[in-house]
């Protein structure tokens, strides 16, 4: 190993070892299963806006987002950047503070699943079980493109083997997270967000300085066909472009429908300590998506011109993008290596974010959801949060276990759980907190007809092509939102205790 490379990986080492820190640090706060999966509801604004968005972005923002615009140009990466944009300002806009309520009032709802049952009084707890099968399946796969992520970096970089590098990696992760639980995992994403943007603002610098300028990016992007087009798409292969019609914007804007539904992101909802300020919470989250989704982008950008300039070869894995730009930066000294090691560590900062938050969810799922809330109903809290730690572990290893293929794409699978989430939660989210007439039964058959729906078009229905090859997650959302109305519609209504606490949750400020 070069001194260049051992000062990088000092940088990242040294990163590792202040997360873990934070862990052993706030684990003594963890008293209750409610302190280890929603930090006592004790929450800040700054650390519920930048952890939710740093749990969010994952190592998409800085893998999966640049390699897209990286080969293909603008269209892609650009469509699916403003949904989650548009997305990310709404859900903080309409459902945070209705949810930071709605969840206290109704029965102090520690996790989604449990809300879900809470409210609409699912006493056999079909509700809460089916949200918790369907997070722990969605997911496992989520935080296994992260532990990915991880492999892909320290084996492309320091020559390691991808199986170890990845190992290692979600030890690390897991050590935090079963030690501090949900305020570590919150505290070390409002680290972590910072890291993250110091390394896309050194990345997009160095990439323009090294082409020359930021016209001659431009210049470059402008010489491929359908490269530098919302309204085309660049083919790499024939240097050609196709048509990026109306239909295929529209199903990668509704990327930002996922956000409805994702729990790792309403759970910062859940756990701010004052909810007249998520008003500031949602200002800065929304600034910080805009900006570093729009560097990420231009980044894939800068870096084919890069390679058009010979300054970094061809990838054959454009997800390796900024990883291939840093080692470049580290080139120029001592001080250079070890920016480049803050480089790698905001990679690092982006995968850990979401897989930490993922771990908890999906446990919390297995643990309370689950094992708590059916089989043993009088567990104690020792004993619960024994168990929870023992759930983190578990997913953690079968996450690793299906990362141990190192040619998994981290954006196409972080795209399949996104419209899970997005499809099986959304709707029944915006319903349980919007529609008084929603009903038990609708909910079932919305959240099973979303998740169902995801699969189906994936697999059987999008393969055909042509209109049907948009992304899965509009229309099982559609179809997960018509299902639950015409169920509650020709069902039972809601009784008038449900209906009277709706009512006190709309009415409050």
């Amino acid at each position: 190993m070069t001194s260049t490379s051992i000062l990088m990986l000092l940088a990242i080492l040294v990163y590792l070892a202040v997360v873990v820190g934070m862990g052993v640090v706030l684990a003594k706060k963890n008293h209750t299963t409610e302190d280890f999966y929603l930090g006592g509801r004790k929450l800040g604004p700054f650390v519920t806006a930048m952890s939710a968005e740093a749990s969010d972005m994952s190592s998409w923002l800085l893998m999966g987002l640049p390699g897209v615009a990286y080969v293909t140009g603008l269209a892609d990466a650009a469509w699916t950047a403003i949904g989650l944009a548009v997305g990310t300002y709404v859900n903080w806009l309409i459902v945070a503070r209705r949810l930071r309520h709605y969840t206290h009032e109704c029965g102090n709802s520690t996790t989604l699943p449990l809300f879900f049952s809470n409210r609409y009084r699912d006493e056999k707890k079909l509700l809460s079980v089916l949200a918790a099968v369907l997070i722990i399946i969605f997911f496992v796969p989520y935080t296994a493109s992260g532990f990915a992520a991880c492999g892909k970096l320290f084996s492309s970089l320091f020559g390691w083997d991808y199986v170890p590098a990845m190992i290692i990696s979600a030890v690390v992760i897991v050590a935090y997270t079963t030690l501090g639980g949900f305020l570590a995992a919150s505290t070390s994403d409002f680290l972590q967000s910072i890291i993250m943007t110091i390394a896309i603002i050194v990345v997009f610098g160095f990439g323009i300085s090294n082409v020359g300028s930021f016209g001659a990016v431009i210049d470059n992007a402008r010489s491929m066909a359908g490269y530098f087009s919302l309204t085309q798409i660049h083919d790499p292969v024939s240097g050609t472009a196709a048509p990026y019609g109306a239909l295929t914007i529209a199903s990668m804007l509704a990327w930002g429908l996922g956000y409805f539904g994702m729990p790792h992101v309403l759970l910062r909802f859940m756990a701010i300590e004052d909810a007249r300020k998520l008003d500031l919470s949602r200002r800065v989250a929304t600034v910080w998506v805009v900006i570093s989704m729009a560097v990420a982008i231009f980044i894939g950008v800068i870096g084919n011109a890069m390679t058009r300039v010979g300054s970094i070869p061809t990838l054959e894995d454009a997800e390796t993008i900024i990883i291939t730009i840093a080692d470049l930066i580290s080139r120029h000294g001592v001080l250079t290596a070890l920016v480049a090691g803050v480089i790698l560590a905001g990679i690092l900062a982006a995968t850990m974010s979401t897989a930490d938050s993922q771990l908890l969810a999906a446990s919390s799922s297995a643990s309370q959801n689950i094992l708590k809330e059916v089989f043993v109903k009088d567990m104690d809290e020792k004993t619960g949060m024994l168990v929870a730690r023992a759930t983190v572990l578990v997913i953690a290893l079968i996450g690793m276990f299906i990362a141990r293929d190192s040619n998994s794409s981290v954006f196409q699978i972080v795209s399949f759980a996104w419209a899970g989430f997005g499809a099986s939660f959304g709707p029944l989210v915006l319903l349980a907190l919007f529609w008084k007439r929603s009903n038990l039964p609708g909910a079932l058959a919305g959240m099973l007809s979303g998740g169902v729906m995801v699969f189906v078009w994936k697999f059987l229905v999008r393969p055909m092509g042509g209109v049907l090859g948009i992304y899965e997650l509009l229309p099982a959302f559609l179809v997960a939102l018509a299902v639950n109305v015409a169920v509650s519609l020709l069902t039972a209504a809601p009784s008038r205790e449900i209906q009277e606490e709706f009512e006190r949750v709309a009415s409050m400020k």
